[in-house]
């Protein structure tokens, strides 16, 4: 081997070494995890109200609607709603109540804007908010009002997920690792990054209605992030918690979905600083992609093969956030090169295209 070329791998080696370490560090945060939520009742006297912000979403709104109805514990479900289906008569049907949401104002993006009229239509104490492809289990909305009792200011929730086809039992579960090998685990005291999952939200009304709602996180593609980051620089105790026990979610019909939607907004482009973004690649590339593509043509190192048992044991730990898991989901760890190609793509040219609409 010629010298050159020896320095080049002893580089890329010494790449791998830091960006593993970086990644273990992060995983270190979670030996203090807040533990995950438990079904608890509606405190006598809390009205909740739920937003669910909606788009052409007549195909799979029922279930998160029947389960809100059935469940019982919201004082109102509004679906401010923005279609050219009729998810607004099927969500009138299920006993919603429908705030037209309409166009976007300038400056805007379609779901906070939705939101943001949900806040205005709503009056309970405490506002939920819930993505079309939700179901709520019961005892969800308790543990929530329940979150905000002990001192939090705002919460997001991490679900279960449901992959019915073969590659997204494949993919999925890569590009999720790749958030956590990013930023660590969210639901400890003190996140190395402060992350949101704007698919379940919860917040007192009328103090987020007079900080100015979602207005604070108007314009970003992922605005559920930017506006966890945003009130955690005003000084609101914001927190992620484990609700997978409680919340399902059903976000894509098919791998390609999962490619194109998740995609779009799990590398987080508008809320990461470019350098942050070119550093996330490059450790997706080194301690995830690396590995796999060494394994295939048999050149593994010593720290190749430590960093698949690491990523054994993630599949073990993130195995709870998937009703659906098989030999499909224990090998999705060949995926990730495919994730950190996606990761790439989407750091290279940020989407900016969203329910036929572009922002």
């Amino acid at each position: 081997m010629s010298s050159g070329k020896l320095c080049r791998v002893r580089a890329l080696t010494l790449a791998q070494a830091a960006a593993a370490a970086t990644v273990l560090a992060r995983l270190a945060r979670g030996r203090v995890r807040r533990p995950p939520l438990a079904p608890l009742p509606v405190p006598e006297g809390v009205r909740v109200s739920v937003v669910v912000p909606t788009r052409d979403e007549a195909a799979r709104l029922r279930p998160c609607l029947e389960a809100l109805r059935d469940n019982g514990e919201a004082f109102e479900v509004i679906v401010a709603d923005d279609s050219t289906d009729d998810t607004a008569g099927l969500a009138e049907s299920l006993g919603a109540r429908v705030v037209p949401g309409g166009p976007p104002e300038p400056g805007w993006i379609g779901k906070p804007w939705g939101l943001q009229k949900g806040l205005e239509a709503a009056t309970g104490d405490v506002l939920v908010c819930f993505d079309a492809d939700t179901r709520a289990d019961p005892g969800l909305l308790g543990a929530l009002v329940a979150e905000l009792d002990a001192g939090a200011d705002w919460v997001s929730c991490g679900p279960r997920f449901a992959c019915d086809t073969p590659v997204e039992r494949l993919l999925h579960p890569a590009l999720l690792a790749t958030l956590v090998y990013r930023c660590g685990p969210t639901d400890v005291p003190e996140p190395a990054r402060i992350l949101a999952n704007g698919q379940c939200t919860a917040v007192r009304r009328e103090r987020f209605a007079a900080e100015g709602g979602y207005a604070i996180a108007t314009g970003h593609m992922t605005d559920d992030v930017a506006l966890a980051q945003a009130l955690d620089a005003r000084g609101w105790d914001v927190r992620f918690r484990d609700a997978s026990a409680l919340l399902e979610t059903d976000m894509h019909a098919s791998g390609r979905e999962v490619w194109r939607e998740w995609g779009r907004s799990i590398m987080l482009t508008d809320t990461t600083p470019r350098a942050q973004l070119a550093a996330d690649v490059a450790m997706a590339w080194l301690v995830m992609a690396l590995p796999v593509l060494r394994l295939l043509i048999r050149r593994t190192t010593p720290l190749d093969r430590a960093l698949l048992v690491l990523r054994g044991a993630m599949l073990a730990a993130l195995a709870g956030s998937y009703t659906r898991r098989g030999p499909l989901y224990w090998l999705s760890w060949l995926a990730d090169p495919a994730a950190a190609l996606r990761l790439t793509i989407s750091a290279v040219r940020p989407a900016r295209v969203w329910r036929q609409r572009t922002y």
